[in-house]
C-alpha cells in the first residue's frame, strides 16, 4: 500500500472532491489559476517540496535540498520562490551569519496538497490497470 503524504482528513476531502461532478461553465479566472497551477505541480519538484515540508514540517534550504534528491540549488530557489510568491510556503530569514533560512508549508499549500491527493489516491486504485495497459501495449 502507498503510504499517503496526508493525513485522513485530507484524504476524505480529496475523496468528496474527486466524486464531485464539476460546472458545467467556469469563471475564466479560476480556469487561468487551475492551468497554472497544474503546470506548476506538473513540474515534479513542487509536489516533492510540498510533501516533504507536511512531513517534516519547518524544514532550512539545506535540509531541503538534501531531503529532495536530484534537484540542482538553482531549481530549489527558483521552486521554493515560486511557491512563496504563491502563498504556498513562507521564507523566514534569521540575521546570522551564515544566513539561516527556514520554509514552512502554509494552509494554502497545505489544500493544494490536499487537493492533489486525489492523484495518490487514484494512483493506488489503478495501479494494476496501468500496469496492465503498459504491459499490453508494450507486448504488441
Amino acid at each position: 500500500m502507498i503510504s499517503l503524504p496526508f493525513d485522513e482528513s485530507a484524504i476524505r476531502r480529496a475523496r468528496r472532491l474527486a466524486e464531485t461532478t464539476p460546472p458545467d461553465e467556469c469563471d475564466p479566472r479560476v480556469e487561468a489559476l487551475v492551468n497554472e497551477l497544474i503546470g506548476r505541480v506538473a513540474d515534479k519538484w513542487t509536489m516533492i517540496i510540498l510533501e516533504e515540508l507536511e512531513q517534516q514540517g519547518t524544514m532550512r534550504f539545506t535540509q531541503l535540498s538534501r531531503a529532495v534528491t536530484g534537484i540542482s540549488q538553482k531549481m530549489l530557489t527558483q521552486t521554493l520562490r515560486q511557491m512563496e510568491r504563491d502563498g504556498m510556503v513562507t521564507r523566514k530569514v534569521h540575521p546570522v551569519i551564515p544566513p539561516h533560512v527556514d520554509y514552512t508549508l502554509t494552509d494554502l499549500g497545505k489544500s493544494l496538497g490536499a487537493a492533489f491527493c486525489g492523484v495518490w489516491l487514484w494512483a493506488e486504485d489503478n495501479l494494476a490497470r496501468v500496469a496492465a495497459a503498459r504491459e499490453a501495449f508494450d507486448a504488441r
